[in-house]
């Protein structure tokens, strides 16, 4: 049966981006009522940023050529590593059981929150793979960053999930559902502006409803 896997990011208790994935993770359930559905808050519960003993687990990948996911845990042979690999194995182990990892998340300082940076390093390693998995991505972006807005030279959200994912886990087709100019609901410096967001936020609802039901 199919599985989704529900990730949020944001510092917000009621954050845009919340919304967006729960739009998406909804529908997705609607469409897949026997499917299987977790949800990890990893701002409630944050994950431990890595440390030597998962860079010890990382050495002992890179020397054996390869990496078998299925033997990972039989790197775990010092006690640093163990202590890694227990921190590491539930998240994979969450990764892996999924066929859409849905990740609701804002741009903080043209990029991510360090608590999802530290749930991606912790389960990725050298030369892995999570194909044919398909991610999805629902961002909250303060100002605009599309391509021909001023700013998009500073999108190191979309732009680093996108490399990322292509990069390490051989995942080549991200989708991304981005709702812009957030801030212009608070600052009164971009309240022009708050007509395009409301456009943006618009579409974007509208578009994490078809994509769930599409994934």
């Amino acid at each position: 049966m199919p599985a989704l896997l529900h990730l949020d990011a944001s510092a917000r208790r009621n954050s845009l981006s919340r919304e967006l994935s729960s739009v998406f993770a909804d529908a997705w359930r609607a469409e897949h009522p026997g499917g299987e559905y977790v949800h990890r808050d990893l701002a409630a519960e944050p994950i431990p940023f890595i440390g030597e003993g998962w860079t010890e687990l990382c050495d002992a990948v890179l020397a054996q050529g390869s990496t078998d996911l299925d033997r990972l845990a039989e790197l775990a042979v010092s006690p640093a590593r163990r202590a890694a690999w227990a921190i590491v194995e539930p998240l994979l182990a969450q990764v892996r059981a999924a066929d859409v990892i849905l990740i609701g998340t804002p741009m903080y300082n043209y990029s991510i929150p360090a608590s999802l940076k530290a749930w991606l390093d912790q389960i990725t390693f050298p030369r892995m793979s999570l194909a044919p998995r398909r991610f999805v991505v629902a961002t909250a972006r303060g100002g605009a960053y599309s391509p021909g807005a001023p700013k998009a030279i500073y999108d190191y959200q979309e732009r680093y999930l996108r490399d990322f994912f292509a990069g390490h886990f051989a995942v080549h087709d991200t989708v991304f559902i981005n709702a812009e100019l957030v801030n212009s609901r608070h600052d009164p410096a971009l309240a022009h502006l708050r007509d395009k967001h409301d456009a943006s936020y618009a579409a974007a609802l509208d578009a994490a409803r078809r994509l769930g039901k599409e994934h």
